[in-house]
């Protein structure tokens, strides 16, 4: 087993034991009760330096076209949100689900335009030979985790939306924006796995 995927499983499930009062979520802007389930990959890689992978949507999609976000989409009927999470990932990627050691499910993120969003944490192999659909993926990247987890990587703004001022958090990498729910999962995540935290597991290695 790598080290990475125990470190990381050994923060994950320490984090996921504890309350955390402070979550993003944006369900409250949705104009529907009713949302779409849907789940994504964090996809980190197995490296010295492990990244996350995130893909470019295409400007003409009707979904949140242009963001930055983890490889996913919707849950089939018959799925889970793993199933789901893996087969987008294979589809938008060609990223081959059975290179993905899962480690678990992380806290369901509500969005403004009516979908309830699973984040799947996972490590992948690094270097995978990824071929992205254009249908579905413009460009893709890796990003360092530990920038992601770093809370002073992120600007916070706000913007009025939909009646209310809406926070988002925000960066930039090497010309690529991550905001949005990306931004919002990356941060949960980070408030069960604090970079403090994850580091002092590989530091007791």
């Amino acid at each position: 087993m790598s080290a990475l995927f125990d470190h990381l499983s050994a923060a994950f499930e320490a984090g996921h034991r504890r309350e955390v009062t402070d979550l993003l979520d944006d369900g409250h802007f949705a104009r529907t009760e009713q949302a779409t389930p849907a789940a994504v990959l964090i996809a980190v890689t197995d490296r010295p330096e492990p990244g996350v992978i995130l893909t470019q949507r295409p400007r003409d999609m009707r979904d949140h076209p242009g963001q930055v976000a983890f490889p996913g989409g919707k849950i089939d009927a018959g799925e889970d949100a793993t199933a789901a999470a893996l087969r987008e990932a294979e589809e938008e990627l060609s990223l081959p689900r059975e290179a993905v050691r899962v480690i678990g499910t992380s806290d369901l993120y509500r969005t403004g335009t009516g979908f309830a969003v699973t984040p799947v944490l996972g490590v992948v192999p690094p270097d995978l030979d990824l071929i992205p659909s254009p249908s579905e993926v413009e460009a893709w990247f890796e990003v360092p985790l530990a920038l992601l987890l770093d809370s002073e990587s992120w600007t916070s703004n706000e913007v009025f939306w939909r009646g209310a001022m809406r926070r988002y958090l925000e960066m930039d990498y090497e010309g690529f924006r991550i905001w949005g729910v990306t931004a919002a999962i990356i941060a949960n995540l980070a408030k069960r796995m604090p970079l403090t935290e994850l580091n002092a597991h590989f530091r007791s290695a």
